[in-house]
């Protein structure tokens, strides 16, 4: 009977191509009636949507502190820890490398800025990235409550760390403590189960105020930019993301990327790498057979500095605008861009706005207009709910190819096709019942 039944991945695709229908057709017809723009566009559609992004940010700070916690707390040597951050930081920087370097190939090749006139009145306020060494010093929490109420994803995963070395290291009181966060950790996970169930009305919602609200002039006006990004986003998490994985763990990269349709879809439809956290999480484990402890390491990390989409965006935007201009930039201009957004992808981390911000900076390194940002911001909303799919789909790639090497990974998992959200217990057995994997259980 279950077989019958439409999986969450048809109900959600339902969903957002319902939207996606309905937001075009009230923009071919009657987008500028007031009624359909108060009561519609920006009442009930903004009302479901806002609250279903509202629900799922609820879930990630006591989500991401408590796995983090469970699962640091599941290392028995320390040690493992230094390895599982040292592995994690290379591959997110060097996926960001790889995807940069192959949007700049792509855009000098397509040539996507030829022939196109600068628009006079383009205008943008770059807001200016922080240093390295003040991220550095931002990363510790003065007050851990202050920066779980903000969301400092990094401060978070600082303070979880310590807390779950500390619940190791003290014994009896932290084995006590460790059970309680167990039993929490279970009840969100089933927030999170209740959550998924109501997923494809909210992303219905989304999907259907954006299209609404958005005018295809401005897309046409610049549609072999916003092509050209799209087909390298999507060269990307086809092509890149599975050879790696085969490279590195021999995996199949087509099941990996078939278990991975739920959580892409989910950051399509939020444009947030943050708010997918828990469905990022869950994937990982129940459906990728990645032990808690390192999927409750590498999630949250990569959500907070694996920016290889918006290194597509800005490679691509970067030969666009210097196209555009009419600056001719060298080798050396490019190689600059390739390191600035690369070390950028951790430097600007946690701030809001960041692909735009980053863009400048990069800008600014290579001496071109901030101002041509102006030029792609009218697209950027598509582009960017397209970066946070292969955003998280390079998240949990790294966590798996980490997991494999960590030998903190169940392969049976992994191949099992009914490994699937909506079977708890068939997918978690053997990490939850084998100690050896560093499961902390419930997740």
């Amino acid at each position: 009977m279950a077989s019958k039944k439409l999986s969450l991945t048809h109900k959600i695709v339902i969903g957002m191509v319902s939207g996606i229908l309905l937001g075009v057709l009230l923009q071919l017809t009657i987008a500028d009636h007031p009624w359909v723009d108060a009561f519609l566009v920006n009442g009930l559609f903004t009302v479901v949507g806002e609250i279903f992004i509202s629900s799922l940010m609820m879930l990630v700070v006591p989500l991401v502190f408590v796995s983090l916690v469970l699962g640091t707390s599941a290392l028995s040597d320390p040690a493992k820890l230094g390895r599982l951050g040292g592995k994690a930081i290379a591959l997110y920087l060097f996926t960001t490398a790889v995807a940069i370097s192959f949007a700049i190939g792509a855009a000098l090749l397509v040539q996507p800025g030829e022939g196109m006139d600068l628009s006079s009145d383009a205008s943008f306020d770059a807001e200016e990235a922080p240093s390295f060494g003040q991220v550095l010093i931002d990363m510790v929490p003065r007050n851990p409550i202050d920066a779980m109420a903000e969301g400092n994803m990094l401060q978070i995963i600082v303070f979880a760390l310590l807390f779950g070395i500390a619940l190791t290291l003290v014994g009896k009181p932290g084995e006590r403590l460790k059970n309680v966060f167990e039993d929490f950790n279970s009840v969100i996970m089933k927030l999170v189960m209740i959550l998924m169930s109501v997923a494809p009305y909210g992303v219905f919602a989304l999907m259907a105020r954006l299209f609404a609200d958005m005018g295809f002039a401005t897309i046409g006006s610049l549609a072999k930019y916003f092509v050209l990004v799209f087909v390298v986003l999507i060269l990307h998490a086809l092509v890149t993301y599975p050879t790696m994985l085969k490279l590195l763990t021999g995996l199949n990269p087509m099941i990996f990327l078939r278990k991975l349709r739920n959580a892409q879809l989910f950051g399509f439809s939020t444009a947030s790498s943050n708010a997918t956290i828990p469905i990022t999480l869950e994937t990982a484990t129940r459906k990728l057979g990645v032990s808690n402890s390192v999927s409750s390491f590498t999630v949250p990390l990569g959500a907070t500095i694996n920016m290889d989409g918006t290194a597509i965006m800005q490679g691509v935007a970067t030969v666009f605008i210097a196209q555009v201009y009419g600056i001719d930039l060298t080798l050396v201009d490019y190689l600059t861009v390739i390191a600035t957004a690369t070390l950028a992808s951790v430097g600007t981390a946690g701030v809001p706005g960041v692909g735009l911000i980053m863009l400048a900076m990069v800008l600014q390194q290579v001496g071109l207009p901030v101002e041509g940002i102006a030029l792609i911001i009218g697209v950027d909303r598509l582009l960017d709910m397209t970066r946070t799919a292969v955003n998280i789909t390079g998240d949990c790639m790294v966590t798996t190819i980490i997991g494999k090497s960590e030998g903190q990974f169940d392969e049976q998992v992994y191949n099992n096709p009914d490994a699937d959200l909506s079977n708890e217990t068939s997918a978690t057995a053997s990490i939850n019942d084998t100690p050896t994997k560093g499961s902390t259980g419930g997740s």
